[in-house]
Protein backbone atom coordinates (compact mmCIF):
# COMPACT_ATOMS: atom_id res chain seq x y z
CA UNK A 1 0.00 0.00 0.00
CA UNK A 2 2.62 2.67 0.45
CA UNK A 3 4.15 1.97 -2.81
CA UNK A 4 0.79 2.68 -3.82
CA UNK A 5 0.75 6.12 -2.48
CA UNK A 6 4.02 6.41 -3.45
CA UNK A 7 3.17 5.86 -7.15
CA UNK A 8 -0.33 8.38 -6.80
CA UNK A 9 1.64 11.16 -5.69
CA UNK A 10 2.79 11.66 -9.08
CA UNK A 11 -1.00 12.24 -10.46
CA UNK A 12 -1.31 15.88 -9.18
CA UNK A 13 0.75 16.51 -12.01
CA UNK A 14 -2.43 15.90 -14.27
CA UNK A 15 -3.60 19.49 -12.98
CA UNK A 16 -0.60 21.33 -15.08
CA UNK A 17 2.75 22.65 -15.40
CA UNK A 18 2.51 24.42 -11.96
CA UNK A 19 2.42 21.21 -10.20
CA UNK A 20 4.86 19.41 -12.66
CA UNK A 21 7.41 21.84 -11.65
CA UNK A 22 6.86 21.44 -8.08
CA UNK A 23 6.95 17.78 -8.40
CA UNK A 24 10.43 17.92 -10.89
CA UNK A 25 12.04 21.14 -10.97
CA UNK A 26 12.15 21.42 -14.05
CA UNK A 27 9.79 23.96 -16.10
CA UNK A 28 7.83 22.98 -18.72
CA UNK A 29 7.13 25.02 -21.33
CA UNK A 30 6.29 23.85 -24.47
CA UNK A 31 3.10 22.74 -24.52
CA UNK A 32 3.54 19.43 -26.13
CA UNK A 33 6.16 18.01 -23.32
CA UNK A 34 2.99 19.35 -20.65
CA UNK A 35 1.02 17.19 -22.08
CA UNK A 36 3.19 14.15 -22.51
CA UNK A 37 4.07 14.86 -18.87
CA UNK A 38 0.41 14.82 -17.86
CA UNK A 39 -0.68 11.85 -19.72
CA UNK A 40 2.34 10.25 -17.44
CA UNK A 41 0.84 11.60 -14.38
CA UNK A 42 -2.45 9.65 -15.24
CA UNK A 43 -0.36 6.40 -16.31
CA UNK A 44 1.09 6.35 -12.64
CA UNK A 45 -2.44 6.78 -11.47
CA UNK A 46 -3.22 3.73 -12.74
CA UNK A 47 -0.18 1.95 -11.70
CA UNK A 48 -1.12 3.36 -8.06
CA UNK A 49 -4.66 1.45 -8.31
CA UNK A 50 -2.93 -1.59 -9.55
CA UNK A 51 -0.73 -1.38 -6.82
CA UNK A 52 -3.52 -0.73 -4.06
CA UNK A 53 -5.99 -3.24 -5.77
CA UNK A 54 -3.60 -5.82 -5.83
CA UNK A 55 -2.12 -5.41 -2.50
CA UNK A 56 -5.55 -6.93 -1.18
CA UNK A 57 -6.28 -9.25 -3.45
CA UNK A 58 -3.51 -11.50 -3.48
CA UNK A 59 -3.83 -13.52 -6.85
CA UNK A 60 -2.41 -9.73 -8.44
CA UNK A 61 0.33 -9.62 -5.93
CA UNK A 62 2.66 -11.31 -8.84
CA UNK A 63 1.71 -8.67 -11.87
CA UNK A 64 1.68 -5.64 -9.32
CA UNK A 65 5.03 -6.42 -7.72
CA UNK A 66 6.75 -6.64 -10.99
CA UNK A 67 4.96 -3.57 -12.54
CA UNK A 68 6.36 -1.70 -9.42
CA UNK A 69 9.38 -2.94 -10.04
CA UNK A 70 9.92 -1.99 -13.58
CA UNK A 71 8.46 1.76 -12.74
CA UNK A 72 11.36 2.36 -9.58
CA UNK A 73 14.18 0.59 -10.89
CA UNK A 74 13.55 2.10 -15.11
CA UNK A 75 12.99 5.82 -13.11
CA UNK A 76 16.38 4.94 -10.64
CA UNK A 77 18.50 3.15 -13.87
CA UNK A 78 17.79 6.35 -16.20
CA UNK A 79 18.05 8.37 -13.47
CA UNK A 80 21.31 7.75 -12.71
CA UNK A 81 22.31 7.08 -16.35
CA UNK A 82 21.78 10.12 -17.19
CA UNK A 83 23.33 12.29 -14.44
CA UNK A 84 20.01 14.49 -14.09
CA UNK A 85 20.69 15.77 -10.71
CA UNK A 86 18.15 18.50 -9.37
CA UNK A 87 17.08 18.87 -6.13
CA UNK A 88 13.28 17.69 -7.55
CA UNK A 89 15.01 14.85 -9.31
CA UNK A 90 16.98 13.59 -6.43
CA UNK A 91 14.03 13.45 -3.88
CA UNK A 92 12.19 11.08 -6.52
CA UNK A 93 15.05 9.09 -6.81
CA UNK A 94 15.53 8.58 -3.02
CA UNK A 95 11.34 8.19 -2.93
CA UNK A 96 12.03 5.72 -5.41
CA UNK A 97 14.89 3.74 -3.36
CA UNK A 98 12.85 3.96 -0.65
CA UNK A 99 9.32 2.07 -2.58
CA UNK A 100 12.24 -0.11 -4.25
CA UNK A 101 13.26 -1.62 -0.65
CA UNK A 102 9.71 -1.73 -0.07
CA UNK A 103 8.85 -3.83 -3.05
CA UNK A 104 11.99 -6.75 -2.55
CA UNK A 105 10.62 -6.56 1.01
CA UNK A 106 7.01 -7.58 -0.31
CA UNK A 107 8.28 -10.00 -2.73
CA UNK A 108 10.29 -11.87 -0.56
CA UNK A 109 7.48 -12.37 1.62
CA UNK A 110 5.32 -12.70 -1.33
CA UNK A 111 7.77 -15.94 -2.27
CA UNK A 112 7.86 -17.75 1.21
CA UNK A 113 3.75 -17.57 1.44
CA UNK A 114 3.60 -19.14 -1.99
CA UNK A 115 6.50 -21.41 -0.82
CA UNK A 116 4.86 -22.12 2.23
CA UNK A 117 1.44 -22.55 0.79
CA UNK A 118 3.32 -25.28 -1.41
CA UNK A 119 2.26 -28.91 -1.42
Amino acid sequence: MLVAVVHALPLVGVLGAGKLLQLYGVPVQDPGLELLLRHRAVLFGLLAALLGYAALHPPLHRVALAAGLVSVVSFLGLWWSTGTNNAALARVAQVDGVALALLVVAAVAHLRVGAASAP
